[in-house]
């Protein structure tokens, strides 16, 4: 069953004026004509080299920047047709979890209250009933409970990012973009990471869009993978034969390019 559906999906972004072409302009397809779905309970893992729209098309699945042009669905609602309140409602079940673990925590806040942000903002709580809920997040991400009265910073990246997915669970989502969790960490802890994801996931009935440009870590991860290539997907289907028998020579060169040693230690 399709959770989220994908049709004709585009985001263009205007150049300016040509230093050359006496004022012509051009344009940037950054994610362009893209379609596919996404099924309750699967981890989707969405592969690619830097630049390729990656980030972008899961951006856009989350409507945090709005496409040019095409649909998206989500449980048979129509994203795009919602307006600000109801967009603030589905927000609950759509979060993401950001690359760099340090830059998407505000360094101002304690550990207790980042994570408690999303119950504060969406939830009528109270304080005790915030403090259990953020105990609660922070024994499944693997955090000791002393580590809440204190700062990000004090933290190694992969603690950052562990309080990063604590947060991404407050609301209970359904529904979680993972943009490049590991791709900032040192392959060890990176593994520990995306096995702490695969848990989660487990646990919680997750489902995922992995974004990555590492083919070891999707091939770990991911129900099926989809290859994007220069604002398109070019390929797309079970990892076992997207890694095994792939049909695009692009998809074969991501394969080539990132051997499976490199996630191996840490993942096995």
């Amino acid at each position: 069953m399709a959770l989220i559906e994908i049709r004709n999906l585009s985001k263009v972004y205007p150049l300016g004026e040509s230093v050359f072409g006496g004022g012509a302009k051009g344009e940037v397809r950054a994610v362009d004509g893209v379609s596919l779905d996404i099924h309750a309970g699967e981890t989707l893992g969405l592969v690619g080299e830097s630049g390729s729209g990656k980030s972008t098309l899961g951006r856009l699945v989350l409507r945090l920047i709005e496409p040019t042009s095409g649909t998206i669905q989500y449980g048979g609602r129509d994203l795009l047709a919602a307006n600000r309140s109801q967009m603030r409602a589905l927000r609950r079940d759509m979060q993401i979890i950001f690359q760099d673990p340090f830059g998407s925590l505000d360094p101002r806040m304690r550990v207790d209250e980042v994570v408690a942000e999303p119950l504060v903002i969406h939830e009528k709580k109270s304080p005790e009933q915030r403090r259990e809920r953020v105990a609660e997040l922070m024994r499944a991400v693997g955090l000791d409970q002393s580590a809440a009265k204190r700062f990000p910073h004090e933290f190694s990246g992969g603690q950052r990012q562990r309080i990063g997915i604590a947060r991404a669970l407050a609301l209970r989502p359904k529904f979680i973009v993972a943009d490049e969790p590991v791709s900032a960490l040192d392959v060890s802890v990176g593994a520990q990471i995306v096995n702490l994801l695969a848990q989660l996931q487990r646990e919680f009935g997750l489902t995922y869009l992995f974004i990555s440009h590492s083919m070891p870590v999707v091939r770990y991860l991911a129900t099926r993978i989809a290859v994007m290539y220069r604002g398109k997907i070019v390929e797309i289907g079970e990892t076992e034969q997207i890694t095994g028998d792939p049909a695009h020579a692009y998809t074969r060169s991501l394969l080539e390019a990132t051997p499976e040693m490199e996630m191996r230690a840490g993942l096995g």
